[in-house]
Formats: structure tokens, C-alpha cells, sequence
């Protein structure tokens, strides 16, 4: 097409048609520039298409790796708020003045603590090629909400139990129990001296306290990821 028109210009230039030689330069020139714009529409719609394909992608990825947190949520969860109502119920045996041996089996699940790591890896794939990757923005928030907020507070409360058992606690079952073994069990020397100390009943409430933060956090967090699983299932869909 372009050399018709190439022929075409010599013909009327050699025959001096000025007017009609200009026309069909103007058209040359048109012609050109909308072969420039379908080529240029077209790579916009295959980099659409590429970028399209690889939210959908990245999204799937993120959506296994959030199932994986959810699982590990619930676990730990369990055991924090099983914590919770184990302390309240050790609390009102021993206002009352009972220090049977169940409540050295209570103790055993109270005096630990939880741990979690989140499955984040696609998420961090995803910061390094760009957050806008994803085109709804609703859910590029909930994204950056949940890994770089929500996380951190359930790490933070996580980390406060933790810190508490290394540091209040395992003086006490050195000092003040005969026998100790992880979530099974803790055994006082005396039982009905250790629980009467002002100081223990002091350190079941502050670590109740403590777990109720991990409840907090991590039903807060489970609410985030609800939200994001609901957003993307839209985008990968479409």
C-alpha cells in the first residue's frame, strides 16, 4: 500500500499536479500515522491483557497464603482464648480455697505461649513489581492494612506473652515448681502456697490480660483477611 502510494507521488510529481500531489502525501502521511496508533492500541491491549493476567495470578497466590494464615489463626486463637477461661476458672478455685491437681493441668496450658508466622511471601512479590498492579484500589488498602498493620499487632501481642513467660515465669517454675512439662502440666511444690502468693495471682491476671490483646488482634486480623478474600474472588472472576 505504502509503495502504491510512493508511485503514485512520482507520477503526479513528474507530471507537476502539485495540488494532487500534495493530497496524496497528506494521505501517505495518514495512513502511516493510523498504522502507528492500531500498532500502538494493539500492544496497549496485549500489555492489559499481561498485566491483567498476572493480578489474577498474584491474587490466587495470596489468597493460598492468607488460607494458611487463617489456619494458623484459628489454631493459636484456641489456644489463647482456652487460656483465657482456663485463668478465670484457677482464679475463682483458688478464691474459694480449692487446690485440687486439676489445676496443675490448667496451669500447664495457661503458663506458655502461642507463636505464629505468616505465610507473606506473595504479598512481598507483589510490593516488588508494584502494589498498582492491582486495579482496585479498595483492595490494594485491605492488602497494606493486613500485612503491614494488622500483622504487626498480632505479632506485638504475640511477642508481650511470650516476653512475660521468659521473664515472669520461668524464674517461678524454677523456684517454685517440682515438675514442669510444655502445655501438659505444672506441678508446685506447695500448691496452696504458690497460688496464695499475691505475686502469682498477679501473673495470671497480667497474663490474661496479655492473651485477651492476641484475641483482640487476631480476630481483628481474620476480619481483614474475610474482606480481602471477598475483594479479590471479584477480580479473579472477572
Amino acid at each position: 500500500m505504502i509503495n502504491f502510494f510512493r508511485k503514485k507521488r512520482k507520477t503526479l510529481a513528474d507530471d507537476n499536479k502539485t495540488l494532487k500531489y500534495a493530497r496524496y502525501a497528506i494521505g501517505e502521511i495518514i495512513l502511516v500515522v493510523i498504522g502507528i496508533l492500531i500498532a500502538l492500541n494493539i500492544n496497549n491491549w496485549n500489555d492489559h491483557r499481561k498485566s491483567e493476567k498476572y493480578e489474577q495470578e498474584i491474587l490466587f497466590l495470596i489468597n493460598q497464603n492468607l488460607k494458611s494464615d487463617s489456619l494458623s489463626f484459628s489454631i493459636e486463637l484456641n489456644k489463647a482464648k482456652e487460656a483465657i477461661l482456663l485463668t478465670d476458672r484457677l482464679l475463682d478455685q483458688v478464691a474459694s480455697g480449692n487446690y485440687s491437681d486439676s489445676l496443675n493441668t490448667w496451669m500447664g496450658k495457661i503458663i506458655c505461649f502461642e507463636q505464629f508466622k505468616s505465610q507473606s511471601s506473595a504479598f512481598e512479590v507483589l510490593k516488588s513489581k508494584g502494589i498498582e498492579i492491582i486495579s482496585d484500589n479498595k483492595l490494594q488498602l485491605a492488602l497494606i492494612s493486613y500485612y503491614d498493620q494488622s500483622l504487626y499487632k498480632v505479632y506485638q501481642s504475640l511477642d508481650d506473652v511470650e516476653e512475660s513467660f521468659k521473664v515472669d515465669w520461668i524464674p517461678v517454675i524454677k523456684q517454685d515448681f517440682s515438675d514442669f512439662k510444655w502445655r501438659a502440666y505444672c506441678k508446685p511444690i506447695d500448691s496452696k502456697i504458690f497460688l496464695e502468693k499475691p505475686s502469682t495471682i498477679t501473673f495470671f491476671k497480667l497474663y490474661k490480660d496479655n492473651r485477651s490483646g492476641i484475641v483482640r488482634n487476631i480476630e481483628l486480623a481474620l476480619d481483614e483477611i474475610s474482606e480481602i478474600k471477598m475483594l479479590s474472588k471479584k477480580q479473579i472472576n472477572d
